[in-house]
Formats: C-alpha cells, structure tokens, sequence
C-alpha cells in the first residue's frame, strides 16, 4: 500500500521528478504518482489532496513550477504532511514557484525544500514516516552514516 503521494502539475516535470520515486524504492516505500494541475484539473487535485488518508497514504510531495499553486492547494483540501517542491522553469527560474510555495498563509503550512531539491523532498518524506517506523529509521540512520564518508 502506497504510503506517499506524488503529484506533479504537468508532465513537463516527469524527468526532474523522477529521483523521487528511485529514492522511496531505495528505502523501500510504496508510493503512487499522478500528474493534476491544479488549475487545469482543479477537481481532480482536490480529489487527490482529501481522498489520500482514506487511501492510506501519510505524506503528499507536490512538485509544480512559475505560479507553483499545487503545493497550496493540495494542503488546503487535507491534514497530511504536504511537501511542496519548486520547479526550475519560467524567466525566474524557479524562484516564482519558491515564493509560491514557501509563503503560504497561516493554518496551511507546506514544507518546501530547494528548486528542484526533489531528492530532499524524497528523504524528508522518509524522515516523517520515521517517526512511526523504527525498521525504516535505522534504513535512514544507516543512509546518514554512509554520507559521512
């Protein structure tokens, strides 16, 4: 059973999203994957966001460039943790959908990690599933101490 959900606003995203799913592989967390635009699908995104806890899953990462509405809007329709990952795309190069992302108003909190910082996005979604995971916690403990060199 999937336990995050990935959603990108366009599939023009597919290829710089892709580390995010070897990642959860690596660790061995079932995720699934859909491309929703929240303002081309605005239904459907809003599906995603409040049928993920019934769908079993814990965590959202929501990748999406320029406007970068998708993380916003997906934490709006749920409670789950919701990962909001900028896109480098657009004449700001990303730092549109950065600000988009980062600065959402109270009460709709999205962690937001660096243009296109999609394997960070990945590891703090491990990291969240830690929390109630001890065998996924030592996979992560191992994975940090190998970083150390």
């Amino acid at each position: 059973m999937p336990l995050v959900r990935i959603i990108l606003g366009s599939k023009s995203d597919l290829d710089i999203c892709k580390p995010i799913g070897q990642v959860l592989e690596d660790f061995g967390v079932d995720y699934d994957f859909h491309v929703s635009s929240a303002h081309r699908n605005p239904d459907n995104t809003a599906a995603l966001a409040k049928n993920a806890e019934q769908d079993g899953i814990k965590v959202i990462i929501a990748c999406a460039g320029m406007a970068a509405h998708l993380p916003g809007v997906i934490a709006s329709h749920t409670v789950l943790p919701v990962i909001g990952v900028p896109i480098m795309s657009g004449a700001l190069n990303g730092v549109d959908a950065l600000y988009s992302i980062a600065q959402m108003p109270p009460g709709v909190p999205v962690a937001t990690v660096a243009i296109n910082g999609v394997k960070n996005a990945a590891l703090l979604a491990i990291q969240m599933l830690c929390v109630l995971d001890p065998a996924l916690r030592e996979k992560y403990r191992a994975y940090k101490e190998n970083l150390k060199g």
